[in-house]
């Protein structure tokens, strides 16, 4: 009697190849069908069509964190490791926040500002709502949690099974990764190239500068760590959370910020192509949330096995003297 066949699991570059595979299914014919739209509506609304609305929209990140870490984890008696849990939000929340200090005023802006509470935070150039920076912490936050409830309980069978041991194994954490040094730049370079040759004229002057940020962002912790990390990362938790994380983001971006105006964005540092059915979205704003789960779910492992290897900083991270 023939028995059946078992396929095991797939290794570390198969598994990030389907994801790949997986999110291009969904983007590309989702960009053929949204491209179709030669003729986009267009929404028209009073002086206050959304009293806080930014505000209260932030639940779309609150409820879940509190979901996941006040029933989901303790309902399980999962204990989440908490000193990389801290310091992966430690190191990627001010990330954030320097996106909104720094760059603000070259990206972004908000006209309606009766979305907010008024409450203005401080950024160079000009302040901004203080909505802009609970909305990356709990950003940062609840795609950290999910990611490790996911990798913790509901697809567990599929993490490391001795983390620890293997942990203690690495040499060495930080490893150069050529691989997304080179990708880093081709995507810069063919942004820049789109906006200077293909873009609509009005949008040809400046530098992709908002989408260069994401790129930086998404990939510096994986030209440093990804040869340790891929091994480690549960790749079916994170293709999860790149879902739920895609599907909360196009929601609050195409349906609500855009078409209310809770924030916008400046032509000049964009690359220059536009989802004209959904509110002329830039297209930055279709990845931003991919490259802000690949880049948390890396650096929360390289912490997690520095903190299980039971080793300093500097012997986890540059290895021990020979």
């Amino acid at each position: 009697m023939l028995q059946p066949r078992s396929h095991g699991s797939p290794s570390p570059a198969v598994a990030a190849g389907i994801v790949i595979g997986m999110l291009a299914m969904i983007i590309i014919p989702a960009a053929i069908t949204l491209h179709s739209v030669s003729a986009p509506g267009t929404l028209n609304v009073g002086t206050n069509p959304s009293p806080h609305g930014y505000t209260w929209s932030l639940l779309l990140f609150i409820v879940p964190i509190l979901v996941i870490a006040v029933w989901f984890l303790p309902s399980e008696g999962l204990e989440i490791p908490q000193r990389a849990f801290r310091w992966t939000i430690g190191i990627l929340v001010p990330l954030g926040w320097l996106l909104d200090i720094i760059f603000a005023r070259w990206f972004f802006c908000y006209p309606n500002s009766k979305a907010t509470l008024g409450i203005p935070a401080p950024a160079f150039g000009h302040p901004v709502p203080v909505e802009e920076y609970v909305f990356y912490f709990t950003g940062f936050v609840v795609v950290l949690l999910l990611y490790v409830w996911l990798s913790e309980y509901w697809l567990a069978a599929y993490s490391v099974p001795d983390y620890p041991g293997e942990a203690r194994s690495m040499r060495r954490l930080l490893h150069f990764h050529p691989t997304s040094l080179i990708l880093a730049a081709i995507l810069i370079g063919v942004a820049w190239f789109y906006k200077k040759h293909f873009a609509a004229v009005a949008d040809r002057e400046g530098f992709p500068g908002y989408f260069a940020f994401l790129v930086a962002g998404a990939l510096i912790p994986a030209m440093s760590f990804y040869p340790i990390a891929r091994r480690f990362i549960n790749w079916r938790a994170f293709s999860l959370t790149v879902f739920f994380m895609l599907l909360v983001s196009e929601l609050w971006e195409a349906t609500l910020s855009l078409p209310y105006g809770w924030w916008g964005f400046q032509h000049r540092q964009m690359i220059g192509l536009f989802v004209g059915a959904w509110s002329n979205l830039p297209i930055e704003e279709v990845f931003v949330w991919i490259a802000v789960t690949y880049a948390t779910t890396i650096v929360f492992e390289v912490v997690k096995i520095w903190q299980a290897s039971e080793r300093t900083a500097k012997e986890a991270f540059l290895g021990s003297p020979s």
